[in-house]
């Protein structure tokens, strides 16, 4: 297979991966609503699911494709290699600055790339039920009951 085709067939690949990944950060978003949400929407604790698979499961594929489209595109970028430094060349002919401006920007990728790995979450305990926002034991006979950034606190005599 030519070059032309090659090109077009991983072309083709990332706009269906692309779309994929659109759809399903629709399906994930407006659809497979997390639990806040859908106990707004339903009245109830439901757990929702499409062909089986909840918006966690669908969140795997998600990722998935998304590594599949950073292959595609990373194929795609060396196919297209002279090109793009050609075009770089007449975009900026000073080569002291084309590269410094490749160097930042190659910086700027292997940080973007790599962020995740240089979090550290923040760990809290959640409580029995409570979710993000739910009740959470504070001590002997005291739960502290969060809605939507209002506490109160209350003994458990019913005070």
């Amino acid at each position: 297979m030519d070059k032309t085709k090659i090109n077009f067939v991983i072309d083709a690949l990332m706009f269906l991966c692309l779309m994929a990944m659109a759809g399903l950060g629709f399906l994930m978003k407006y659809v497979l609503l997390p639990g806040r949400q859908a106990w707004v929407k339903y009245g109830r604790n439901v757990e929702l699911t499409w062909l089986g698979w909840d918006r966690h499961d669908w969140g795997e594929i998600h990722l998935y494709l998304a590594f599949i489209l950073l292959t595609l595109l990373t194929i795609h970028l060396i196919l297209h290699w002279k090109m793009i430094l050609g075009l770089f060349e007449k975009l900026i002919p000073n080569h002291r600055l084309r590269a410094r401006i490749a160097l930042a920007f190659l910086i700027i990728t292997v940080l973007l790339i790599y962020f995740p790995f240089l979090v550290t979450p923040e760990v809290r305990e959640r409580g029995r039920g409570g979710g993000r926002h739910g009740a959470v034991e504070m001590g002997i006979g005291q739960t502290a009951v969060a809605s939507l950034g209002e506490k109160e606190t209350k003994g458990s005599w019913g005070a």
